[in-house]
């Protein structure tokens, strides 16, 4: 081989004896062990100027081979060349390079370049184009430590400080440059990278060229699975490939990478492997040649010689090995010019694909007391047996502190050491130790040991412009940011650090993982005793610490601590005095001692004060005792009355009035108006002690009330067009609010309540944005829209274009700001009235627009303009433009007569007018609203200009704005002086501001740029399949994309993505906490695969499931399922969640996670784990009736909540959940309930928990009886109630507070009356009238059907009488037996009277009772107390006939349906039958008196019985066969729809019978009856059902169940109708959302029909949405055939002109006879419409278009005779003869051309 060498030199070296002296080098990153390069360069250097003997041996090299000497040494930096092929272990992933461990300690690394081809040209690509490629995965994607690979050395570079760096490449076309494709076999392994994904496998790249190397799927699949890297191999991944196949002489190969094939394969002599191509990593069977002190010598491959260095020898068998000994070995290295061959025989080398020993963690860095001497070899170092038995190294150097100290002798085999472990060899399997003093005691080895909040010595190394870089040791160097070089921030940092420099710093942030250290100089963070603050847990409210400001803007400042914890100190808390621009009083950098108020660990929020002592100042002592009382007092949105106690640069500070002053409070300037003009000038305007009324408290935050007097804002929140908070936004709401910042990107809009939204840039105009200071300034109103809303940060995007915000009506809105602006401007002129210098402000209050001055001419400008003065402008600058001044010629002095156009009191100028035609008097014109008039601007102020009738002359104010977001115009959009525009007036009386209000006329049209629509904003990101391979439990490691409240998103590798569901974090979750929000995005996680999820089901899928492989993972960190057992999972195997469900008993109680609060089904939606939902009803939530109130405040997304079973759903797909355990709902218990249906004097129905309904009656609503019981009661109040019985399902209630809160010993003004031995003689009680008969009056006195007698007579109850004498009742003590004719009548009042409780207000009446119980007589006038209670009717009725068998008086009507339930717009005034007072039910007649049936009956009775009973069937019969009697019960219905079973009517008055009683069920039922009876023929019979049925749904069932009619209803009717009778009910029943999104259905789907659209159109109008409605005539006229066109165009105008904008209908009508001029019943309608809504001199100019048609005679004598009968009907005698002369002469004309 040496000889070889020497005939065959490589370039640049000649002779082998050189190769020691070679100039080695390395960067950063050194030989062994990066941390200490200085000592082993000087060990480099020593080995080369002193070694004298190595640098002979090496000289020597060879003649030694020659004489077969064998000296084996082992691998040194210096044998290394370039083209050294090496078997290396990866050590280090970073994202530009890989660290390699190579034998014998050294180590080496891979720049990222070199990797493969096909990864170098992505690199390229991703470089070229600028942004990230989906496919490209980065290093620590592909690459682990721990994976061996195959190198080869590219250069041995040297540094400026002597160190050598070792760079490698594992690029296939240079570690395999000697193969070719014909020297390819089968069996050979070779190392490849993947460079593409196919089909069916993958493209290798082996680095030979002309070979196509292919690796099929199925070969692929285990190697994949074990490796857990994602569901494909990547490109750029290196592996170990054997060769299965080689075709067409080496051209096409196809690999494996199976793991047994890959550990199994040796490199056999068939394989003809040459000393040119041989390959580090291949495992040979090699023969013991020879054994040496340091190794042994070997042959391999029968003809080739290699060398084992003691390092690498089998520590099991040590150096017991023999002669012609065979055994397996791995080859290390092959040297490239000397071929030396270097071989391994330690076992974790011998089958590949394995990876050799790595080090445990907590041993790195370990100081090891005795270590005892194995070896010692005199040139290298020594082997130590360490405490656990393993071997470790130490290099000579790190023997002893110098050269000259190191004794031999104390290293013989068996001496003991105290040594440290300072790194590990991979390749070598061994720890590599040092002896040295300094190192053992040394406190930094490596970053681990580092932590945050150390305070470490360092060097400076560098200075860069980031910041100072400082070696705290050898191997870690740290930086200090520039802003961190000194308390200040330094200008120039050179003066003060020089480069070797002793600091002194502190440690911000060390992150091991990346090396990276940050460290701070500021001494007062250095030098700080207060705890460091490093991490959320940590900081507890109260807890003081330093820390430094990063940001301070006018919200606060933003404080950051130890590893990268930052918190916000708000305004308020900066200071006790209040700042106003923080930015200017603190700076970046600067150090600061906080103390922390709150803490949210899971969001990591954290909310800091600068305010240290909770104990206010002494100066503050005036102000804190009001604040205690301010706190209580005051809520946002309360109006109050202020006075001014001192005017600040930026507002005002008052204090509230109806406090006596005590509570002070601030108005920011800005917050005084809706209009910035007003702002400054009511600033300017308003004194100390001036009085402000009607302002709005905005906030009460901290030291502060800040109030606000802005009229838009106060009258929000008034009307309730605010939200309280982030859950009560809707995307689509308008809301009023105001500029809280004006930003580059956009504008900050901060409503009432302190929500906060961003308008973004491209959505805060119509026009195109430049600069968005522009557009909008601080403070100003504005109306904005919400177009989205991000629920997990809490952010709302915002929507400010006037297209989007303005209701349509720009000259209403413009006029309602004009008028508004002035009501203002008018406050201030009565406020200088009252302050000023009297005659300034008097002469600025007496002068108004459109007054005449006599004025002297000051002086003339150079630009034209002329300064007056006059007596009654003192003090004031009067001013004239050169445009006003008209074409006179004036000179200083002259007199001169002058119109006042504009009067700006903040500048106390005066703008005045010389024009002739404004100064020149004109009668003055009765002017009428709304008409239009030319008008010519004649000045422009800031918020209005001020026009001129051409007409009269009159001054007129037009706004400048449209609304109060229109802030922008473009210079040629710009009003000008001088310029004509048509003006609109809007009020006609001159008011005290002397002008006219108008708007600009539709001269101006506003063009609105179309927007984006709702549906076009951004969708939830939605998780695409991914073919994957997983299977259950696996473990995979991936990059957390997204965290949501019940779910984590999580990139497993580029394509696939995984979720982790909040029940998969922890294995214990504490209740109320928010599991994701532990985990944040960008976080590595490693999970473990416990099922999949359906694409598009989001169902669960079993692993068993043949979808599963395209399924999205579903996976969980939990550690106890991270280390169980694959089968503790989730039990996926079951196919359907029923059997899932059947695992959860009711009762037991679970942990799930809040979803969301259904608004609209009013219950919480939770998730128990990913593949299991919950549901908790509303009633369910809480004992707390406040809680109930507002569920969707108290309960947060993704927050752990405990609940309790109580079954499943009726779909049995979700869980029924409480959060109150199971009610029982048993006698005597306290619930919450809701209340559905307040039934007028009978009582409420009342929702329980579970389901069940309950009644309380009247009686027990309060313990004191009102005069409207009911009165507080609305359907859906939430109350608590006490449960009185339960019995077969039916539950009576009491809301008496003495039965829920018997402790209270509330007053207790009317008892319960339970029986009637709780009623005694002479007892008043009280009572509501229940109804009124012939007999007397019937009170309720309690819940029970007893009859008492009671007297209301004056003389017995002591107070006035109740009822009027006009009743002339008779008096129950005359003996009167007459009944007057008229009593009845009167007795009909009475009822009408009675409704509300008897008595009268003032004096609470008192009713008696009499002991006796007697029967009601006809002519007995007593009055009796009865009350029925409907459910008890049976036993209630024997009870009453027992009591002397008195006559039950009629129970009071039933609900009546035909109030508030229509079935259809045709039959809204049903006439329902009620039933008949005196009719007794069925039941009651055939009960016979028990009593009676005791005694024998004689023959007479029985006789008497018999006729009694004929008669009363008689009586039946008769009332039978009576054609007018109404149906009574449900057999008078059936008998009546057997007669007539095709009469839908019946059928629907079938149902509300059963409605009336509130059995929805049998009203379903009998609907289901009329579908099948009814003929198929009745066509419009059966749809009246169908409607009658939809509308039941809509009233009583669940939208589910209303669409499932819906869905049948159009299989068996015209689809058409049954949609549109849908969109009737939803509109009719204000269900607007769901009637739009139904029409937009119905035009996909019945485009072609007319009538849907004019439907839409009319309903859109009714809406207010006119705009809308414009667009959808577009719409209507691109989809409907051009022949309908002018049809259509005509009904959408007469829909306009009825509920939307006349002026766009008129415009519709002239543009459709412009273009159709002959269309007469186009002409018609239009004559018709403007006759009904129009002036008469609009009907009039139309009249005369039409008759100078030249149409036919026919239609021009109808026009004529339409003319004349108009003019007969409102004109006068001229205006008739005219028509008629104009008929003549249209007669003359046609017969003069007939003539010619």
């Amino acid at each position: 081989m040496a000889s070889m060498e020497e005939n065959f030199p490589r370039g640049g070296i000649q002779k082998k004896p050189t190769e020691g002296k070679t100039p080695n080098s390395k960067l950063e990153r050194d030989n062994l062990f990066d941390i200490h390069h200085e000592e082993q360069s000087q060990k480099r250097k020593r080995s080369q100027r002193d070694q004298g003997k190595q640098k002979k041996f090496k000289a020597d090299k060879t003649a030694a081979a020659k004489d077969n000497v064998v000296n084996i040494e082992p691998l040194t930096i210096e044998a290394l060349c370039e083209g050294m092929l090496l078997l290396g272990c990866i050590k280090e992933v970073s994202d530009y390079e890989l660290v390699i461990s190579l034998p014998n300690g050294l180590s080496g690394f891979v720049p990222v370049t070199q990797i493969s081809d096909a990864y170098s040209k992505m690199l390229s690509k991703q470089v070229a184009q600028g942004e990230l490629l989906e496919d490209l995965n980065t290093l620590s994607d592909m690459y682990s430590p721990g994976t061996l690979v195959r190198c080869i050395v590219t250069s041995v570079e040297k540094s400026a400080d002597g160190r050598r760096s070792i760079k490698l490449s594992i690029n296939p076309k240079k570690v395999n440059k000697g193969l070719n494709a014909s020297a390819l076999t089968s069996g050979m392994l070779l190392s490849g990278f993947v460079s593409s994904v196919e089909d069916h496998g993958y493209l290798i790249d082996i680095g030979v060229s002309g070979t196509h190397a292919f690796l099929p799927h199925q070969k692929a699949q285990n190697y994949i699975k074990a490796v857990k890297r994602g569901p494909d191999l990547k490109i750029g991944q290196n592996l170990n490939c054997v060769i299965v196949e080689v075709k067409n002489e080496g051209r096409v190969v196809r690999l494996s990478v199976d793991r047994s094939e890959v550990a199994a394969s040796l490199a056999t002599e068939r394989q003809n492997w040459t000393l040119s191509n041989l390959l580090p990593g291949l495992v040979v069977k090699a023969q013991v040649q020879k054994v040496a002190p340091l190794g042994i010598k070997v042959s391999f491959l029968s003809s080739f010689t290699g060398i084992v260095d003691f390092m690498h020898m089998d520590p099991e068998k040590s150096m017991n090995y023999s002669p012609d000994q065979v055994m397996k070995a791995c080859i290390l290295s092959i040297h490239p010019t000397s071929k030396v061959v270097r071989l391994t025989l330690r076992q974790s080398f011998l089958h590949p694909g394995g990876s050799p020993n790595q080090l445990s963690n907590d041993r790195m860095g370990a100081v090891v007391e005795d270590s005892t001497v194995k070896a010692f070899y005199k040139q290298f170092g020594a082997v130590f047996e360490l405490d656990d038995g393993t071997l470790a190294f130490a290099r000579l150097k790190h023997l002893s502190k110098t050269r000259k100290s190191f004794k031999p002798g104390a290293f013989k085999t068996g001496c003991k050491h105290k040594c440290r472990i300072i790194d590990y060899s991979l390749m070598d399997e061994m720890c590599i130790v040092s002896l040295k003093y300094q190192i053992i005691e040394a406190r930094f080895l490596q970053y681990q040991d580092i932590h945050t909040g150390d305070v470490v010595q360092g060097k400076v190394f560098a200075l860069k412009p980031i910041g100072m870089q400082v070696k705290v040791t050898d191997g870690i160097k740290g930086l200090v940011p520039s802003m961190h070089l000194a308390d200040v921030i330094l200008k120039q940092p050179e003066k003060k650090y020089n480069i070797g420099d002793e600091v002194r710093c502190r440690v911000l942030e060390c992150n091991p993982a990346g090396k990276k250290l940050i460290l701070t100089l500021k001494k007062s963070l250095v030098q700080s005793k207060l705890p460091v603050l490093f991490n959320y847990e940590d900081a507890k409210p109260g807890l003081i610490t330093h820390g430094f400001v990063v940001c301070a803007r006018e919200f606060g400042c933003i404080v950051k601590f130890y590893n990268d914890v930052k918190g916000l100190v708000p305004k308020n808390e900066l200071s006790s005095e209040p700042i106003s621009c923080p930015d200017k009083v603190f700076h970046e950098g600067q150090v600061v001692k906080v103390m922390v108020l709150k803490c949210e660990p899971h969001q990591e929020r954290l909310l800091l004060s600068f305010r240290l002592s909770s104990k206010p100042a002494p100066e503050d002592k005036k102000e804190c005792t009001p604040k205690k009382k301010q706190e209580v007092k005051y809520q946002i949105g309360e109006v109050v009355d202020v006075k001014v106690l001192k005017k600040k640069d930026n507002g005002l500070e008052v204090s509230v009035l109806e406090d006596e002053g005590n509570v002070i409070a601030s108005i920011p300037t800005v917050h005084l108006s809706d209009f910035v003009a007003n702002c400054k000038l009511l600033w300017h305007c308003l004194q100390e002690g001036d009085v402000l009324p009607r302002v709005m408290c905005l906030s009460d935050k901290g030291e502060h009330i800040i109030l606000s007097r802005k009229s838009a804002v106060i009258s929000a929140v008034q009307e309730e067009q605010v939200v309280r908070n982030f859950s009560e936004i809707q995307p689509g709401m308008l809301l009023t609010g105001y500029v809280r910042n004006v930003m580059p990107f956009g504008v900050f809009v901060e409503f009432p309540f302190g929500v906060t939204g961003l308008a973004p840039k491209v959505s805060m105009s119509d026009k195109f944005v430049t600069d968005t200071k522009d557009h909008f300034v601080v403070g100003q109103t504005v109306i904005a829209k919400v177009m989205s809303i991000d629920e997990e940060k809490q952010r709302v995007l915002l929507n400010l274009k006037v297209s989007e915000c303005s209701s349509g009506d720009s000259a209403a809105e413009s006029f309602a700001l004009l008028n508004q602006y002035f009501k203002e401007v008018k406050e201030i002129r009565n406020l200088l009235r009252r302050t000023g210098e009297p005659s300034r402000a008097q002469g600025l209050c007496e002068l108004v627009p459109g007054k005449e001055l006599q004025l002297v001419v000051q002086d003339v400008k150079e630009d034209g303009s002329a300064l007056f003065s006059g007596s009654c402008v003192t003090g004031l600058t009067v001013t004239a433009t050169r445009y006003h001044l008209g074409d006179k010629n004036i000179v200083p002095g002259d007199k001169t007569k002058a119109l006042v156009l504009h009067v700006d009191a903040l500048t106390s100028k005066v703008y005045v007018s010389l024009r002739e035609e404004l100064l020149k008097r004109r009668a003055k014109q009765q002017l009428t609203e709304n008409s239009q008039h030319p008008a010519i601007v004649q000045h422009i102020a800031e918020e209005f200009a001020i026009v001129s009738f051409l007409e009269t002359g009159q001054l007129a104010a037009i706004p400048i704005a449209s609304h109060f977001n229109d802030t922008f115009r473009f210079d040629s959009e710009k009003l000008k002086v001088g310029q004509t525009i048509s003006a609109t007036l809007k009020l006609v009386k001159v008011n005290d501001h002397g002008v006219l209000l108008a708007v600009q006329g539709p001269a101006k049209k506003n063009v609105f740029i179309r927007v984006r629509n709702e549906s076009e904003t951004a969708l939830e990101e939605m998780l695409a399949a991914v073919k994957h391979s997983l299977s259950l439990g696996d473990v995979v490691t991936g990059t957390v994309k997204s965290v949501k409240p019940t779910h984590v998103t999580v990139a497993i590798d580029d394509k696939l993505t995984g979720s982790i569901h909040a029940s998969r974090i922890l294995d214990e979750v504490p209740i109320g906490s928010f599991p994701t929000y532990t985990l944040k995005a960008g976080q590595k996680v490693t999970a473990r695969v416990i099922g999949g999820r359906d694409v598009n089901t989001h169902r669960y899928l079993p692993i068993t499931h043949p979808h599963f492989t395209r399924s999205i993972p579903e996976l969980s960190i939990r550690p106890s399922e991270i280390e169980g057992k694959v089968t503790a999972m989730l039990n996926l195997k079951e196919d359907s969640t029923l059997k899932t469900l059947g695992l959860y008993s009711v009762g037991q109680t679970v942990t799930c996670f809040v979803k969301k609060y259904n608004i609209l089904k009013n219950w919480l939606e939770v998730e128990v784990t990913p593949d299991i939902r919950g549901r908790v009803p509303h009633l369910l939530l809480s004992l707390n009736t406040k809680v109930l109130k507002h569920p969707e405040k108290s309960f947060k997304n993704g927050q752990a909540i405990s609940a309790t079973v109580t079954g499943t759903d009726v779909t049995e797909t979700n869980l029924c959940l409480s959060l109150t355990g199971i009610q029982s709902l048993e006698q005597d218990t306290i619930t919450v309930g809701m209340v559905t249906k307040v039934t007028p004097h009978i009582g409420l129905t009342v929702a329980l928990p579970g389901g069940k309904t309950g009644k309380v009656s009247i009686f027990h609503l309060n313990d004191t009886y009102t005069e409207n019981p009911l009165g507080d009661f609305k359907v859906g109040k939430i109350v608590r109630c006490y449960i009185l019985s339960n019995e077969n399902g039916k539950i009576q209630l009491s809301l008496r507070q003495s039965r829920l809160n018997p402790k209270s010993n509330s007053k207790v003004g009317d008892i319960e009356i339970t029986c009637i031995k709780d009623v005694k003689k002479g007892q008043l009680v009280r009572g509501y009238v229940k109804s009124i008969t012939p007999s007397g009056v019937f009170f309720g006195v309690n819940g029970k059907e007893k009859h008492i007698e009671l007297s209301l007579l004056p003389e017995d109850t002591g107070m006035p009488s109740v009822l009027p004498e006009s009743l002339g009742l008779p008096r129950y003590d005359a003996e009167e037996e007459k009944r007057e004719a008229d009593d009845r009548k009167k007795r009909e009042e009475l009822k009408l009277k009675t409704k509300r409780r008897r008595g009268n207000s003032e004096s609470e009446q008192e009713v008696k009772p009499k002991k006796k119980i007697c029967p009601a007589d006809e002519n007995d006038s007593g009055i009796e107390v009865y009350y029925r209670e409907e459910e008890d009717d049976d036993q209630q009725e024997e009870a009453a006939k027992k009591k002397s068998k008195i006559r039950k008086p009629g129970e009071a009507p039933r609900l009546q349906v035909s109030v508030g339930f229509t079935w259809d717009e045709d039959m809204n005034a049903m006439d329902i039958p009620v039933l008949n007072q005196k009719e007794e039910s069925s039941e009651s007649e055939e009960e016979e008196d028990p009593q009676s049936k005791l005694k024998k009956q004689t023959k007479k009775e029985k006789e008497l019985e018999k006729q009694k009973k004929e008669k009363e069937l008689c009586k039946l019969e008769a009332a039978l066969m009576d054609p007018s009697r109404q149906p009574q019960s449900a057999d008078d219905f059936d008998r009546l729809v057997l007669s007539s079973p095709n009469s839908s009517i019946l059928w629907l008055q079938y149902m509300a019978f059963h409605l009336q009683a509130t059995e929805i069920e049998k009203a379903r039922a009998v609907a289901e009856r009329a579908l099948k009876t009814i003929c198929f023929r009745e066509e419009q019979e059966k749809l009246n059902v169908w409607v009658a049925l939809l509308n039941l749904e809509n009233m009583y069932g669940t939208e589910e169940t209303l669409m499932k009619v819906f869905e049948r209803a159009v299989q068996y009717n015209e689809p058409l109708k049954v949609f549109q009778h849908l969109c009737d009910i939803y509109a009719n029943s204000e269900k607007y959302k769901q009637a739009e999104e139904l029409y937009h259905t119905m035009l996909k789907r019945f485009r072609q029909e007319k009538s849907v659209w004019l439907k839409y159109a009319s309903f859109l109008l009714k809406q207010g949405q006119t705009e809308a409605t414009h667009r959808l005539l577009e719409r209507a006229l691109k989809a409907l055939p051009t022949k309908e066109h002018v049809d259509v165009i005509s009904r959408f105008a007469q829909l306009e002109f009825r509920f939307g904008d006349p002026e766009h209908a008129k415009a519709l009508f002239e543009s459709t006879l412009n273009s159709y001029p002959k269309r007469t019943d186009i002409w018609s309608i239009y004559m018709d419409i403007m006759i009904k809504y129009g002036s008469q001199k609009e009907v009039r100019d139309i009249f005369e278009r039409v008759i100078h048609l030249s149409l036919a005679p026919k239609k021009m004598k109808f026009f004529f005779k339409r003319y004349l009968d108009y003019e007969k009907k409102f004109g006068t005698t001229e205006s008739v003869l005219s028509v008629k002369r104009a008929a003549l002469e249209y007669v003359e004309t046609k017969s003069s051309l007939a003539d010619t």
